[in-house]
């Protein structure tokens, strides 16, 4: 017994096809979207927060982190370390009852989400719009509370956009 193929309707194929190829050449007269990074730096919209975090201190120069460690707590990837400690009267790190005696974040873990700046009561961290972040090893992905004191600096002074 010899099994029948199934009738192709050749109207169809070639219906198919041609939609194929105009999409095809409709999308070869686009007009690239691609940015020529690192030659060309183009910044972020100034609302936007998508790079590394920073704490923040008081115009005093008090931190404004007070060491309540929910900022670990919310974050979704476990890549925050807060290590609270009481505040010293003598000599306060900050202006409530605690302080964060260690601050930590893993970039290598950190999902820029977001979560930890939220749940922050006081403000202490935020999203700056600096993105260039590159490591070359595991300890240099993980910043310090001195690190991320620091104000980052302005897109475009990377080391890498140098060799690029």
């Amino acid at each position: 017994m010899s099994e029948r193929r199934p009738r192709v309707d050749l109207s169809s194929a070639v219906g198919a096809v041609a939609s194929g190829m105009a999409t095809i050449l409709k999308q070869v007269f686009r007009r690239d979207v691609t940015e020529p990074y690192p030659h060309v730096i183009v910044p972020p919209p100034p609302r936007s927060h998508i790079g590394r975090h920073r704490l923040n201190r008081h115009e005093n120069g008090l931190e404004k982190c007070i060491g309540c460690e929910l900022c670990a707590f919310a974050c979704p990837a476990d890549a925050i370390w807060v290590e609270g400690a009481e505040n010293d009267p003598e000599h306060p790190v900050s202006p409530g009852e605690r302080y964060a005696k260690d601050y930590q974040i893993n970039y290598l873990r950190c999902i820029m989400c977001g979560l930890c700046v939220e749940a922050c009561p006081t403000r202490a961290l935020t999203l700056t719009s600096y993105y260039e972040l590159s490591f070359t090893s595991r300890e240099e992905a993980i910043w310090t509370k001195e690190q991320l004191l620091e104000p980052p600096p302005p897109l475009g002074t990377d080391p890498v956009d140098r060799e690029g």
